[in-house]
């Protein structure tokens, strides 16, 4: 992100009014590499490709947020290779990390992962340190670090169906892998925060949280999201596309101040669940309508979107979830365009 962009977005969550309406975007190996025109795994092999790939796509559209903007990831792959799963790249397919728990009593062996060395985390800090120089000469800074959550890593660990079915049969021993999965979040999170001083922002990923109960979401996840956010950055940034009303309630609690959420919920009654505490990032529906309708019904859903909510504080228009395979540039502009065209009302 660029200094004027990092300044948006503290106001942003600050409170203030800012015009015109900002848009923003999640955007990694699903959507960029396909728009650039390359495959995932030219993506992420070639460090150059992935540069050219990122800084292209803040070029065209000047007036959007990329968040957290020149991602080095590897997919679903990044944390789960540093406990040891073998990872699965294709040569145009989301890659896949086979679970290495396979049993409950897999968990007390389970591998403390040194950041530093272990998977593929130190090929992604290796990447930015490389391209760090390039992206400071087009002006971008390193804003965020960025990591799964502790149950999406655990999940993948265990596989999901039997992650949430040992939730609720032997809750001990989840409890257990949450905190052996929490514990190397932090030491990763401040990995990354010692390497990139310019960091002021944490992003977390976590799309299991959305299938917790309330009890299970005040035990399993609450405490640990508590934990992790409780880190002295400005930007507090929480990704879960996966039903929210059981935890939107919960984020300021957790710390987070900006909040990626699905497309199932209005971000008006979002605002009240939150206490309009929370910078809402959404949510028009990202492959039904920003992927695959045309530019007009874009435009009439984006408008649409917009006009219904009274106080456009606190919101970061874009859609519900991470950018989704094959939005093409046409329609991001109806998408830009209609949000820009829009005035602040309150």
């Amino acid at each position: 992100m660029t200094d004027e962009q990092w300044s948006t977005l503290i106001k942003i969550i600050r409170g203030d009014g800012v015009e015109p309406l900002p848009v923003g975007f999640i955007v990694d190996s699903p959507w960029l590499p396909q728009w650039y025109g390359i495959s995932i795994l030219d993506y992420f092999t070639n460090d150059q490709l992935w540069f050219d790939a990122n800084l292209r796509v803040t070029q065209e559209f000047k007036e959007v947020m990329f968040l957290p903007g020149f991602w080095s990831e590897y997919g679903m792959c990044t944390e789960p290779s540093a406990f040891g799963a073998r990872c699965v790249f294709f040569p145009n397919a989301f890659p896949h990390a086979h679970k290495i728990i396979h049993s409950v009593d897999d968990i007390a062996t389970l591998p403390a992962p040194d950041p530093r060395t272990d998977g593929l985390l130190p090929f992604m800090l290796n990447r930015l340190k490389l391209a760090k120089p390039r992206m400071e000469d087009a002006g971008h800074s390193i804003r965020f670090a960025v990591a799964r959550g502790p149950l999406n890593i655990a999940s993948y660990l265990m596989g999901s169906t039997e992650f949430l079915t040992a939730m609720m049969m032997q809750p001990e021993m989840i409890e257990r892998l949450i905190q052996k999965v929490t514990l190397f979040l932090k030491e990763w999170i401040a990995l990354q925060m010692e390497t990139f001083p310019s960091i002021d922002g944490l992003l977390l990923l976590d799309d299991i949280i959305g299938f917790l109960g309330e009890e299970q979401f005040v035990t399993f996840a609450l405490p640990y999201f508590k934990e992790l956010y409780h880190i002295d950055v400005t930007v507090k940034f929480l990704h879960n596309d996966a039903p929210c009303s059981i935890s939107a309630p919960h984020l300021p609690a957790m710390g987070v101040n900006l909040f990626n959420m699905g497309f199932e919920i209005p971000l008006s009654e979002l605002k009240e669940l939150t206490r309009n505490q929370v910078v809402l990032l959404g949510n028009i529906p990202p492959r039904d309508v920003l992927a695959n309708e045309t530019p007009e019904n874009i435009r009439r859903t984006t408008l649409k979107l917009v006009q219904e909510l009274d106080d456009k504080r606190r919101i970061i228009f874009s859609c519900g979830g991470g950018m989704p395979p094959g939005v093409s540039t046409e329609n991001l502009y109806a998408f830009i365009r209609t949000v820009s065209s829009e005035k602040r009302t309150s």
